[in-house]
């Protein structure tokens, strides 16, 4: 795993609280987006390895152990592990390109904050900007929204997302779908095409 390592428990999301997802998958994007909400907002990046929960407590039970994971029937299929920092000043997309999973991950998810605006708001946007200076002009934008997503994949295809917009920071608020980030979930399946 190229610049990954797990962390402490007290890094590790808690147990979701929330409604019972559909899926595992969710269920892990709602931890994921559960526990960067308690660190609150302007937080860095975060990337997360998914890890089938069996496999880890049969596997590596000093780890499962670490996690709190051992002897929780009710635990969740997948455990999200937080990885190392994501180097300050590295583009998210060339970070993304120096990623290698071991067989053990089953899939990978990230959490990062955006600013966006409303549809109605992108025939404004002046032509011919680069993209520091389109950055600059959505957060001058009086319509901007921040928002943190929340977007993960399995190595089978599998993707799930969770937005939630600061201006309405509650888990009730949160959006969930598996096509809301494409171009993410895209970036994060090719981590595992090496």
């Amino acid at each position: 795993m190229s610049n990954a390592s797990p962390s402490t428990p007290s890094d590790q999301p808690p147990p979701a609280s929330g409604p019972v997802a559909a899926s595992p998958l969710t269920r892990a994007v709602l931890e994921i987006d559960e526990y960067a909400s308690g660190l609150g907002w302007d937080q860095p990046a975060r990337l997360f390895a998914l890890v089938d929960t069996a496999q880890l407590r049969s596997q590596e039970p000093g780890l499962a152990a670490q996690l709190g994971l051992d002897g929780d029937e009710a635990a969740a299929p997948l455990t999200p592990i937080e990885q190392d920092e994501i180097p300050a000043g590295t583009p998210l997309d060339e970070f993304l390109a120096t990623i290698a999973w071991p067989d053990a991950v089953a899939g990978c998810a990230l959490t990062v904050e955006r600013q966006m605006l409303p549809p109605s708001a992108e025939a404004s946007v002046p032509d011919g900007l680069d993209d520091t200076a389109l950055t600059e002009w959505v957060a001058a934008h009086p319509d901007r929204q921040e928002v943190r997503m929340t977007v993960a994949v399995l190595r089978d295809g599998a993707r799930e997302s969770a937005l939630r917009l600061r201006e309405k920071d509650s888990a009730k608020e949160v959006l969930t779908g598996s096509a809301l980030v494409p171009g993410l979930a895209e970036a994060l399946a090719a981590t595992f095409e090496a």
